[in-house]
């Protein structure tokens, strides 16, 4: 199964993979599955680190590319085509990070593993 981390699941998959709901953890342990990361994670964990937000996230923060690499993620790049989409999907949320997330798994026709309901608004397939 393909599907894209939002982003507190993918800090969580590294570094408290317990919070993970049974469901999401099987599918993150399972070696069959393909689990992508949005670039605009990269992007909310050094934003939400800098701001004193993330604290637990300082190694994924410092190694962020190199940590993907080691867990056999793979990391979706932000194209324009991508911004567009975000910035035209009709919903009120206004989270950019959150947009792009949604974007690109209705770019790739994934679900998003997320706790997040408000991505549903977006017409997202979620599993928690």
């Amino acid at each position: 199964m393909k599907v894209l981390l939002d982003t507190h699941a993918l800090i969580w998959a590294i570094v408290h993979p317990e919070l993970l709901s049974d469901k999401a953890a099987r599918i993150v342990g399972d070696p069959s599955s393909e689990i992508v990361v949005s670039a605009a994670s990269a992007w909310e964990v050094s934003t939400k680190f800098r701001l004193g937000k993330l604290p637990i996230a300082e190694a994924l923060e410092r190694d962020f590319v190199q940590t993907l690499l080691e867990v056999g993620y793979t990391l979706v790049p932000i194209d324009a085509e991508i911004a567009l989409r975000a910035g035209r999907l009709v919903a009120d949320h206004g989270d950019p990070f959150d947009r792009i997330i949604a974007a690109q798994a209705l770019a790739l026709d994934i679900p998003v593993i997320s706790t997040d309901a408000k991505l549903d608004l977006f017409g997202v397939r979620r599993i928690w």
